[in-house]
Order: C-alpha cells, then structure tokens, then sequence
C-alpha cells in the first residue's frame, strides 16, 4: 500500500511507529536453521504489539534480518545457473520490484546498469517463492504486493575487502533509487531496496507476524542459516501500513518515536556541500538525498546510521552519536566520557524520542534505549551461548536453569554482542573505549569557547523612556504583556501562571492583527508517550546551543576541527549580543560577524516586505560566502519610516535559503529582535533555525520598569535579566518535555 499523498490534516511526514522489536543471536557466531526459526518465534510471540487493519488479516508489517545464508544462496544459484564466488565476495539485494511488466523491466535495466557502472559484476536475478494463498494476504494487501526478487552482485577488480564492497553496494543501491525515481512509475507497488549487502539480508512485508514464514519459503530452508535473528513487528500508530515500511531496516529495527525527525532530516540535508570523506571519496556525492523524502522515522534514522557506518564509524559510535545518553546535567559522570559527547555535540544533533532500537551490521548485534528510558527491552544470556532481547520477556521458551543472566536495558545505557570476537560487551567497556580514542577534553580545551568567557568591554545603551515607548508600541506591546508577562518572569525567576486553557480565537481565524508567532501551535508526541517533568528529569534535558560553522561530520580523525561559541541557553542579554557582535577582535577573526537589517522601507507596504525577504537572505548568502561565520539578522532599525519583516519570517527565510544554498552550516545564526517577549515566541524562533536570540526590548523594558518603580525595590538590578532568563529556560525546557 503506497502512502497517500499530502492531503487536509495528512501529512506522510508524519508517519511515526510503535511496535515490538526482539533478536535472538549465538555469541559464538555459530550458524544454524535454529536461530531462524528461532527467530520467526520470537516473532509469532509479538504478535500482540502489532496491529491489523479493518480485515483482521492486514497487518501493519514485520519482517526478519539475517546473515547472508552461503549455502543456501549456492544452492539456490546453481538452480538458476548463477555461479556465485565465495561467502564475502558477493552481495545480495532483496528487491520490491513494480507489478507492471514494463515498469519492473525498467527498474531491473537501471539496477543492471548501475552496476556495471560502478565497477562491480552482475551475477544474475532470482525470483523469490512466495506464497501469499497460504500466508492468507487479504486482498487489500495482495493489491500493492511487489514482485520479489533477489539481485546477486560479486565485487569488481578495484574492491579490495568485504567492507569496500559493502560501500560500494550501499552507492549502486543509493544511485539506482535516484534514477528509478526519477522516472515517475505509476504502479501500485513501489519500487523498493529491502537490502543490498554482502553480509546480511531482510526479508519483510506487509504482514501480521505469522505470515511472514509462510509467505517466504526460504526462510523454511533448512539450508537457510544464520548465527543472528532480528525480527520487528509493525504498530503504525496513526499512520498507514507499506510494504516499504515493514522492519527491520538494513540496519536497524525500533520500537517507539522520534520526535525530531522533520530537523534531523533539514540539518543532514543542510550538510550536504559541506561533509566530505577519506573513505567514501567521490562516491558521497552520488548518494545524495542521504535521506529520501515521504520515509517513516525508523526509515530516516536508518538512513542516517547508514551513513555513518559508510563513513567510516564503527556500529556503536554511530549508535552513540544518534542516540547520546543524557550527559550535559549528569555530574557523574566519567570525564572522558562527557568530553566524548560534547565534543560530538557539534557533530550531529540528537534523534530524540522514546524509542528502544536493535541494530545490526551482520558481524555485531546490540541494542541501545533512548536518554529516558521510554521503551521496555530486556534480555536473557543462556549457558548454551545464546542472547535473547526484546520488548519483553517470554518471547522464548527457555528452562530457567539454562538462563545465566537476565536483566533489562536502562535509559541511555547499550547493549552489543560481537559475533566475530564472540563476547557480550557492556555499556561501560563499550562508551571507555569511545571516549579514550582521542583526547577529547584537550580537543574541547583548544577549540571552545564560553560566551560568558569573551571580552565584556561593550557599551550598552539605554534608551530614554519616549524612544522605548515608540518601539513598545511599534512590536505591539501591551500593559498587560508588562505587568502579567514580562515583569513576573523577571521578579520570580518563573513563567508567569494564570488559568488553564486559551479561549483566544485561532490567530487565522481572528479578524484582529496578530503577531506571527501566534500563527503556530506546539507539536506533540504522536504515539503514546508518558509526560516528562522537565523539573523532576532535568537531567535529561539541555538547552546548551552551539553557534557558528558546523565541523565536517565524516571528519573521524578531528582534522579540521575548529573553533566553537558555545552558549548555555539561547537567550542572549543585550551585552552577550555586543560581545559577538565585536567576536572578532577577541578571536583573533576565527568568529567573524555580520550584522543584517531586516527592516524595510515603511513606504513600500506590504508587497514591499517579498523582495524585503529576497534582499534579506542574498546579502545572508553573500556574507557566509565572504566567510562571515556568524550572521545577526536584526530589527534594531525599525522607526517611522522602517519597519521590520516578523522576526519569525525572517529567520525562517534565511535560514531555508541557506539549506537550499548548501551554506546553513557554515555559519551561525542569531536573531536580535524587540518582537519576542513569550516563551512561544523563542521556542518558534529557536524551531525555525535560530541558534541564539536576544530580546533586546525585553532588556531595556525592564531596566526602564525598574528604574520608573514599576518593579520591586528589593529586587537587584543585576538579577533582572538573569531571572528573566532562568524563566524563559524553564518555559523552554517545559515546551520540550511534550
């Protein structure tokens, strides 16, 4: 079943999974029918976390991962008078082909094609038995099936080990994709790379989980062998069941949410002409999109682990970059191991969301838990050398008094199997030896700088009390933003309470002007989450901003890592804001800003504001590419005859064209601007590409309050912006936590 397209509420971004996840392995790496079957039990015992449509025999999706079975492929290919070379010189691609003859004939010449293009050798197709009669496919589900089937691939002259050829298989996979898109088939199957890997294999579909054994025969082979077993059965919370979007993944197989897909997928695709790769060469700009469009969010973070891995990352570091432990707040601990996250901080910013992801590359298996802990996964190690996780126990039966360990995995914590060293490893041995590559804490030491650390000999300015009124009033300021709003926050250190719920009309439905901001509502959690207490789990929150250029993400060996502004919260104080303006002077020009108006004539109207908004985001382009690595967009100029694109607009506008440019990584991007005063305005300024801002009007209201008695005596002067602060950072934190 293809997704539909965008349509009224729908969105196909916004396909999102809740589902039971499990994998059985032998420690040893020892191959056997058992783990197969093994694993279609696991499977069958997670029925209940899956999910069927209206026909109670239209599952949501499941699937299994193995290891490339040899044997079985010989045998299989010698029938089809295909002569395959030895285990690791060939890959195999599990391929959802379109049902038309014309459009699957297509898609096969492209494969070919691009095989042969890449300098590896096409060994021949196999048409993959299946039997959906017996699996019991309704006809909703047999109306989308593919035609299966599988592509063997042997490695060319220029590959030189197994790990080369598996780069070079994800490259043809990557590049057919983009030329089968292109050509627009309009089919009701969708053309789809299931896997394509020397080492493993996926076998999957739009099923309830006992039909996947009976709808592929292979898997009932007892030639079929594999020392891993990783099965996944598909709860699409909301959204719709595809053939396509069935787990596992090439890499990995989730149960639960990411929350930050839609800026994971704008960030990689902002890195796109910045990222470069010793490993990967010419070939990473052949791959591009990293991530397609209209995937679900396990299909984006597969992606994305991909990559990675391709780069050059072993399994676990790529895991520990997406999915980092809560670090920033935790005073426990190790040194090394927190000056390993912070440093890759800058790297990549977190996929975060509930989620408990299995993964696997064929030679390690292992599974990690997001920083709160929001998903079950538990394991079992048997004397006999197997390792059972999954949602939850049970999945197996095993006699107790084979079973050695049992425990659960916690929140931030990893667990790996190394087949081919044959051992469990922990959390602690793994993230130790992460930590202990580099010299982390000396790398922070010479590239990081604190903004609280620059130079504070800047002159602020405060206006007299009939200027300020003028812009009060130009941003729309109102006395009850003053004394319900601005002054309590400033007063307590808290955001201002009042009573529960907003009765306001929506802000398109209102016939009265209404400030940009309002014209956005907060995004929640889609699959069913339990609430987080931004007081109680403070640790596991952080507003910690990095500004300026991004550091190359395939950069493994810190070559190139230059400096870094880092800023504790986002809310800059009108002196921090004169301190970046002036960066350079105290940085010797390795932080070099530009400061850009987003004012417009007054006179041109309203249709002035278009090429206000063009002006805007080429002179943004021009000063990145004059190697201004910090671009301030302001509204300081708005007077009677200027006045200012909405600050949400603006940063928006500049920051999307930056993207589009392939430049948004290479510089920074602070808004100063007398609009924002409510904690919704700097959350929607920080969503839509704003790394810093400062409410510069908030700042010289309240110092202007102060001084006409409109605040306590007892409160200190120097504690305004400070408390202001610490209550806009709890806002923020709260906004977070849903």
């Amino acid at each position: 079943m293809s997704l539909p397209t965008k349509q009224g509420l729908y969105d196909p971004r916004n396909e999102h999974d809740a589902c039971g996840v499990g994998f059985v392995a032998n420690i040893k790496n020892e191959k056997s029918h058992d783990i197969v079957a093994k694993g279609l039990e696991i499977l069958l015992r997670l029925t209940h976390r899956g999910a069927a449509g209206a026909d109670p025999r239209e599952g949501d999706g499941a699937g299994i991962l193995i290891q490339i079975p040899d044997d079985f492929f010989q045998a299989v290919a010698d029938d089809s008078n295909i002569t395959l070379p030895s285990a690791g010189e060939y890959g195999v691609g599990m391929v959802f082909l379109p049902q038309d003859a014309s459009s699957r004939a297509s898609c096969e010449t492209m494969i070919d094609q691009t095989i042969t293009a890449e300098g590896l050798t096409l060994l021949g197709w196999r048409d993959v038995p299946v039997d959906a009669i017996h699996a019991d496919l309704p006809e909703s589900v047999l109306a989308c099936e593919p035609v299966i089937r599988q592509v063997f691939v042997g490695k060319g002259p220029s590959i030189t080990d197994q790990d080369a050829l598996e780069r070079k298989l994800y490259v043809v996979r990557k590049i057919a994709r983009n030329h089968i898109n292109d050509l627009n088939l309009n089919d009701a199957a969708n053309f789809y790379f299931a896997s394509m890997s020397s080492r493993t294999i996926v076998y999957k579909g739009m099923f309830l989980s006992h039909q996947v054994g009976t709808y592929y025969s292979d898997l009932n082979d007892a030639r079929m062998t594999s020392a891993l077993a990783l099965v996944h059965q598909r709860f699409s919370t909301n959204t719709f069941p595809a053939w396509e979007l069935a787990h596992p993944f090439r890499l990995v197989a989730h149960n639960g949410e990411i929350n930050t897909v839609r800026g994971n997928i704008n960030w990689m695709n902002a890195r796109r002409h910045s990222m470069s790769s010793k490993i990967l060469g010419d070939d990473l700009d052949k791959i591009w999109p990293v991530i397609a469009e209209h995937q679900s969010d396990t299909a984006c973070f597969d992606n994305a682990l991909e990559l990675l891995l391709m780069g050059g990352y072993s399994l676990t570091h790529a895991a520990m970059l997406l999915i980092p432990e809560a670090w920033s707040g935790n005073n426990l601990m190790d040194k090394k191991r927190k000056a390993f996250y912070e440093h890759h901080a800058a790297l990549m910013e977190p996929w975060d969301g509930p989620a408990a992801v299995a993964f696997t590359d064929g030679r390690q298996i292992g599974a990690t838990l997001d920083r709160n802990g929001l998903r079950p996964a538990r394991y079992l190690e048997t004397s006999d050398g197997l390792v059972v996780m999954a949602s939850e126990m049970g999945v197996l039966d095993i006699p107790e008094e084979k079973i050695i360990k049992k425990w659960r995995l916690q929140p931030g914590k990893m667990f790996l199997i190394d087949l081919e060293k044959g051992c469990i490893v922990n959390d602690e041995t793994i993230k130790n030896e992460l930590a202990n590559e580099h010299d982390y804490a000396k790398i922070l030491a010479e590239t990081q700088i604190q903004i609280e650390d620059l130079d504070a000999d800047v002159e602020v300015q405060q206006p007299d009390h009939a200027t300020l009124l003028n812009k009060q009033q130009a941003f729309g300021y109102t006395q009850e933003n003053l004394k319900f709003l601005i002054a309590p926050m400033a007063i307590t250190g808290q955001e201002a309470t009042g009573s529960m719920g907003n009765d306001s009309p929506h802000a398109v439905l209102s016939n009265r002007a209404k400030p940009i901001y309002n014209y956005f509502r907060q995004l929640f959690a889609q699959v069913t989450n339990p609430p987080i207490d931004p007081i109680r789990e403070e640790m596991v929150m952080s507003l910690t901003s990095l500004i300026g250029p991004n550091p190359n993400l395939l950069d493994l060996d810190n070559e190139n890592a230059g400096l870094r502004l880092e800023v504790r919260q986002p809310i800059l104080t009108n002196r921090d804001l004169e301190k970046l303006r002036y960066i350079h002077k105290t940085t010797d020009d390795a932080f070099r800003t530009q400061t850009l108006s987003f004012c417009y004539d007054a006179n041109s109207g309203a249709e002035g504001m278009e090429q206000a908004i063009e002006r805007l985001c080429l002179e943004a382009e021009q000063a990145v590419l004059e190697h201004y690595n910090i671009v301030i967009l302001s509204d300081r100029d708005v007077c009677a005859e200027k006045i200012a694109i909405p600050a949400l607009l603006a940063t928006s506008a500049v920051h999307q064209h930056l993207i589009r440019k392939g430049l948004r990584v290479e510089t920074g991007l602070v808004v100063e601007t007398g609009s924002a005063r409510e904690i919704h305005h700097f959350a929607t300024l920080a969503g839509f590409g704003a790394e810093a801002i400062n409410p510069y009007l908030v700042f010289e209201t309240l110092m202007d309050m102060h001084q006409c008695g409109q605040l306590p005596e007892e409160l200190n002067v120097a504690d305004i912006e400070p408390r202001f602060i610490k209550a806009v950072g709890k806002g923020l934190h709260k906004v977070m936590s849903k």
